[in-house]
């Protein structure tokens, strides 16, 4: 039995999976009333099957967010007009299917466009045509029916989206949990650590400093205060190094892809934008230093995402090589976004944190939204 996780994700699968079947539904109507189309249909047709074609990323993240509201609409107009001027092809499958995409993917704007659109066809449809009220009625009753099925497949939508962002509550909860009990234990164990091996040094370092002065007073020989005084240094050595341990066990020290991880996923809980985190080579252990202008630069990246992008998608990539790890975050806008006046005090510090590492930063606009790559030697 596999975990909710995986089952969730094949039920994402399978509710996603029927690109060529929208395709279809969009296209193959027009494609039927090509045999008996007019001089005028003919554009007409064309738009409708050249518009078709994004209905096979209906519900991909990549995707501009216009592109499918735009699109749907322009679909509903040309398949309307088409079923208008050829009433006896099969056009009205694809204005209403088209009706139905839009409302399902679109907001409220788009979805009022294209069913005020749909509306409109079906009113001309029947003055121009002059139908009785009960097949007029009838249509408008296909159409509510499309209103009632997009509700129902949006709320399934955000019904699943919800319970991915429940699991991966559940499952940051667990870990930090985890974690916790870790912390805790490595804290125990420090302060035992503390109490015997640092006190002991401590004395010992003490004691030696009280002979050295003894021997000096009662006239040793050179030889011998310089033994006493490599014993005090050891002594010393052993000390420090005994408090650094302890400060390593009392700090929970986070592999910077996990930090990395839990700062893509805190995104994607908060802007409930896809935020993706992709690991390439082989994950290490990476100096502090490298490790935190790592997680800093993810941390800004983000967190200017959230506050002049409104939260756009967000694709986050760290590339460990031989002797350097690459990071770059890039926020999927839709747009170029402008150049700004001036680097505000984050990527300036970003950057000065990159260049005291001999590393390299790049950031600016893309074509579709802002990029920071950076390399640092590690």
């Amino acid at each position: 039995m596999g975990t909710p996780a995986a089952s969730l994700a094949k039920a994402r699968r399978r509710f996603e999976g029927a690109d060529w079947v929208r395709w279809g539904v969009l296209a193959v109507p027009a494609l039927f009333a090509i045999p008996n189309a007019r001089p005028w249909s003919w554009p007409l047709i064309g738009l409708v099957l050249v518009l078709s074609v994004p209905a096979l990323w209906l519900t991909r993240e990549s995707r501009p967010r216009w592109l499918m509201p735009a699109t749907m609409i322009a679909v509903v107009a040309a398949a309307g007009a088409l079923w208008i001027l050829q009433p006896g092809s099969w056009t009205s499958t694809t204005m209403f299917g088209a009706t139905f995409y839009a409302l399902r993917v679109s907001g409220r704007i788009a979805a009022a466009i294209s069913l005020a659109a749909a509306s409109a066809t079906i009113l001309t449809w029947s003055i121009v045509y002059d139908l009785d009220w009960l097949n007029a009625v009838a249509l408008f009753a296909i159409l509510v029916v499309m209103v009632l099925l997009a509700a129902n497949r949006r709320s399934r939508a955000e019904r699943l989206e919800q319970t991915e962002l429940a699991l991966a509550r559940a499952q940051t909860a667990s870990e930090e949990h985890a974690r916790a009990a870790a912390l805790a234990e490595r804290t125990r164990i420090a302060r035992e650590l503390h109490d015997v091996l640092a006190h002991s040094l401590a004395g010992l370092a003490l004691n030696l400093q009280g002979a050295r002065l003894m021997m000096v007073r009662d006239g040793a020989s050179e030889e011998s205060l310089a033994q006493i005084e490599r014993a005090q240094k050891l002594a010393t050595d052993g000390l420090a190094e005994a408090r650094k341990a302890v400060a390593a066990l009392r700090e929970d020290a986070v592999p910077v892809e996990r930090s990395v991880s839990d700062l893509v996923a805190a995104y994607r809980l908060d802007t409930g934008s896809r935020a993706d985190l992709v690991i390439e080579g082989e994950p290490r252990e990476l100096d502090a230093a490298v490790g935190t202008t790592l997680v800093r630069a993810v941390q800004e990246a983000l967190a200017n995402s959230r506050k002049h992008a409104a939260g756009p998608a967000v694709d986050v990539t760290v590339v460990f090589k031989n002797e350097e790890v690459d990071l770059t975050i890039i926020d999927h806008q839709g747009r170029r976004p402008p150049e700004p006046p001036s680097p505000g005090y984050g990527l300036r510090g970003m950057g000065e944190r990159v260049a005291l590492l001999n590393g390299k930063l790049e950031c600016g606009p893309g074509e579709d939204g802002w990029r920071i790559q950076l390399t640092v030697p590690a």
